[in-house]
């Protein structure tokens, strides 16, 4: 009699596991047919994002912030690449010393996982200098940054060219010293880049014409989406616009066909969170349609904004952008 009652609940037990299998299995493809069969991916953009140092310079130079952390900076505000201002190191350098600066660099964006891609090089001479002394001067001074680039893993040096305003003086003088320096820089496989930064620089026509002269591989440009006075009050480097580039859209374009880097500079967005100078989308297809897929640069100049808010706010105007370019 027990051995019956014992297998009985064997046969009972038996057939309830085969009817929670069953169920089981009936769920476990009543879940797989919900699943989607493809996932919706948002679609990257055609570029990278970068961080120009001079976006955080109100942060560094005069809250107290160390540059060091520029890199961590960076890398929680959604970027991936460093892009330095040379100058914001001065009192670092002269601490601590040129290449412990340069080798804590290194090491802070190694660590962050950030890519390290130009130094904006200010206030060690001017390559258009109309005397060639000076010009050579500029070039031995730029070299160690040079060096510095490349031990970075950076493909560029960004460099100035006010010089003079005559285009029959500024032309062979830049070219002169840009094709010097650029000499040196191809030995380290870095690029030398000339931004549309005042002057004559913003003279598109007059700009392009040296750097066909200069005839090098890594002598390109650095198209900025602002920066395009070419003569300012009193002759100064920097202060009130007289005259402006007579189109900055067909500047942009112009540039990008030497381009090697992209530096998407805002001043300020209204309440859509449009630039209210520049139309980017017009811009972001410029870009595009060069063929140009590396790193744009976020570079915020305004002062209505804090400066995070500033970068946040170019940063999501690119991506937003980027979406209408067909």
């Amino acid at each position: 009699m027990k051995l019956t009652s014992l297998f009985s609940r064997l046969i009972l037990a038996s057939c309830l596991f085969s009817l929670v299998v069953l169920v089981s299995c009936k769920e476990d493809k009543k879940e797989q047919v919900d699943q989607p069969i493809t996932e919706t991916k948002t679609e990257d953009p055609f570029f990278k994002l970068s961080l120009a140092q001079w976006s955080l310079h109100r942060t560094f130079n005069d809250d107290g912030v160390s540059p060091f952390k520029f890199a961590e900076i960076a890398k929680n505000n959604g970027f991936e690449g460093l892009e330095y201002v040379n100058h914001i190191y001065a009192k670092q350098i002269d601490s601590l010393g040129f290449d412990k600066v340069i080798d804590t660099l290194k090491t802070l964006s190694d660590t962050h996982g950030m890519k390290n891609l130009i130094i904006m090089i200010d206030g060690e001479g001017d390559l258009a200098d109309p005397d060639e002394a000076v010009r050579d001067k500029a070039v031995e001074n730029h070299k160690k940054w040079v060096d510095a680039a490349q031990k970075l893993g950076c493909h560029s040096i960004r460099v100035n060219t006010f010089g003079t305003n005559d285009p029959e003086l500024w032309v062979p003088s830049v070219v002169d010293g840009l094709k010097k320096l650029s000499t040196y820089a191809a030995t380290k496989n870095i690029n030398v880049l000339c931004e549309n930064h005042g002057w004559l620089s913003s003279d598109v026509p007059v700009l392009m014409d040296a750097i066909k002269q200069v005839d090098m591989e890594n002598c390109g440009t650095l198209p900025d989406f602002g920066n395009w006075c070419v003569k300012r009050k009193d002759g100064a480097i920097w202060g009130e616009c007289l005259e402006e580039y007579k189109d900055k859209y067909e500047g942009i374009e112009t540039m990008l066909t030497e381009a090697k880097a992209v530096s998407a500079k805002a001043y300020d967005f209204d309440e859509n969170g449009n630039e209210t100078t520049l139309d980017f989308p017009r811009i972001i297809k410029l870009v595009k349609d060069s063929g140009y897929t590396g790193y744009i640069g976020v570079e915020y100049e305004g002062n209505r904004l804090s400066e995070k808010e500033g970068i946040i706010a170019i940063r999501d105007l690119l991506l937003k952008s980027a979406k209408t370019v067909k």
